[in-house]
């Protein structure tokens, strides 16, 4: 028999063995975790609880060594099956933090064992390294297929969790192709299962995140706000949960912004940046992206360009705000530089990478690389065909609305930009349909009809000022701030303008002016080059907005 001492250090251990166990069942993570962390633990359960906890705390170290700890115990145990499944949640761990070497050591490890099993939960799991990497690359085909294989074993085994990951695999394969109706249906099933409690916490978390960001891709408004409120919910049920507290603030303020709460959206993007710093979390990048986009829609451009950058050293590619940052501060040549390469990354990505090349169009465009834009145009086009992603439709067809009013088809750019300014309308987006909207009046300034280009103007100057949209205010109300000719022009070039805005050719306005047709076509150019125009019906709008007729 012990000392009293040892009897009473061995009751200490089993206390907290319990009173972990207990803390782990009512979500009380640090309790959880301090408790069991404090046990004697062999039992590979009690080794996924603390591994569990640790992770919800965002003790990444922790976390690792209680999953190593339980795959040992299950390979003691002789349960390959067990051990597989372990080895895949340390592996996914892994990756998340960017340790691919070490995280493919164990998907390989697990991928050994799984097969040693037979039909079990974990040869499923390990299928998600190579689903996200046919998702990533843009083969729909392939995803789909190694999705549609997890949720069949998933029901053949009944392994809820299993099934889970499955259908929100499913659902980002079919959203790749552009399919939303199968990819919302996958979805909503793998979120019953979460919101029911039948999956853990950590796969919970990721569900969570994956599906709201994919609705925000597909433009599918409501259905991100609403899963962010459940989202929000289930974070405050948890107060010490860390990692997905983070995340949700950033879908929050994806959320806000897309609907024109810009200064919520701020703060929620600030907070998130703040609870994703230590340690590092992968969302935390596109935390700093958000602010990013805040600050260039608002006019602190200093700002923007650091927060993007920040974004790129976390490792979220700052496309397209980067480069339409430069587009807004006039630097065509790097805009131009930057859509190109952003052109040769998302080409042949899917559906789901319109909304970057059609960011590039429109940069293109202004550049005045007008072939580019139209071939750009034509395959987003033909990618979308079909498509039912109403905020893909409505971003291709403002990208074509601009290739078509530089292109001088200003009745075919009329049409575009409606398309668009409705589709933004209906998503409830204010931004893009004011952005939309001086599109149509550019248009209808083409085609004579000034007043319905006022009417337009004046809508789009509304929302601008109501969102606090500094640049594109100062882009509609240039003219009036200073006794000087809009845009930096001369007062020559502005006869030249008027004269190009009534719809005289070059040798007619030079018969006017009294000069010769050589030096018409240079004005035009330096006319071109100031404004940022690439055709007489962008520059006849132009002159049409800026009260310059």
């Amino acid at each position: 028999m012990g000392t009293l001492a040892e009897i009473g250090e061995t009751v200490a251990v089993g206390d907290a063995l319990q009173l972990g166990r207990a803390a782990f069942d009512r979500r009380a993570w640090t309790e959880a975790f301090e408790q069991l962390n404090a046990a004697e633990l062999s039992h590979p359960d009690d080794l996924e609880r603390l591994a569990v906890a640790a992770n919800l705390l965002g003790r990444d170290d922790a976390s690792e060594g209680a999953w190593d700890r339980a795959y040992a115990a299950c390979t003691d145990r002789g349960d390959p099956a067990r051990a597989a499944r372990c080895a895949f949640w340390l592996a996914l761990g892994l990756m998340l933090r960017g340790e691919e070497a070490r995280g493919g050591g164990w998907v390989a490890r697990a991928e050994r064992l799984a097969d040693e099993a037979g039909e079990c939960a974990a040869a499923g799991l390990v299928l998600t390294p190579r689903f996200l990497g046919a998702l990533s690359g843009g083969d729909a085909d392939t995803a789909l297929a190694l999705a549609t294989e997890m949720v069949e074993l998933a029901r053949r085994i009944d392994d809820r969790e299993l099934l889970a990951l499955g259908l929100l695999s499913t659902g980002q394969a079919e959203f790749l192709v552009g399919r939303t109706g199968p990819a919302r249906k996958a979805f909503d099933e793998a979120m019953v299962l979460v919101t029911h409690n039948e999956v853990s916490p950590v796969l919970a978390g990721i569900v969570y995140c994956a599906v709201i960001d994919s609705c925000m891709t597909a433009g599918d408004l409501r259905r991100a706000a609403q899963w962010t409120d459940a989202l929000q919910r289930w974070c405050a049920d948890q107060p010490d949960l860390v990692p997905y507290r983070g995340q949700c603030l950033v879908h929050r303020s994806q959320v806000l912004t897309a609907h024109g709460e810009w200064s919520e959206a701020s703060t929620a993007a600030d907070l998130a940046c703040r609870r994703l710093s230590e340690p590092p979390h992968p969302a935390i990048g596109l935390a700093f992206y958000q602010h990013g986009d805040l600050h260039r829609l608002r006019g602190d451009f200093d700002a923007a360009e650091e927060a993007y950058k920040d974004a790129g050293r976390h490792g979220k590619d700052p496309v397209p705000g980067f480069a339409l940052l430069r587009l807004a501060q006039r630097n065509v040549e790097a805009a131009a530089a930057a859509a190109n390469r952003m052109v040769a990354e998302h080409r042949g990505a899917g559906v789901l990478a319109a909304p970057v090349l059609a960011a590039a169009v429109e940069i293109l465009v202004v550049s005045g690389e007008v072939d580019s834009a139209r071939a750009l145009t034509d395959e987003l086009i033909g990618l979308t065909r079909g498509s039912d992603l109403p905020l893909v439709q409505a971003t291709v067809a403002f990208a074509s609305g601009s290739l078509l009013l530089a292109t001088d088809d200003a009745p075919g750019s009329l049409t575009a930009f409606r398309r668009a300014c409705n589709l933004w309308h209906e998503l409830e987006v204010p931004y893009e349909e004011a952005r939309a909207r001086v599109g149509v009046s550019r248009a209808c300034a083409a085609l004579g009809d000034l007043d319905a280009c006022a009417l337009e103007l004046e809508a789009a100057r509304a929302i601008f000022t109501r969102l606090g949209a500094g640049p594109d205010l100062e882009r509609l109300d240039a003219p009036q701030s200073g006794s000087g000719p809009a845009g930096g022009l001369t007062e020559r070039e502005c006869e030249v303008l008027r004269q190009v805005a009534s719809g005289q050719t070059n040798r007619q306005i030079a018969t006017e002016l009294s000069i010769s047709e050589h030096t018409v076509a240079r004005h035009l150019q330096n006319i071109f080059l100031k404004l940022g125009l690439t055709s007489r019906a962008a520059a006849t709008a132009y002159a049409y907005e800026h009260h310059i007729v």
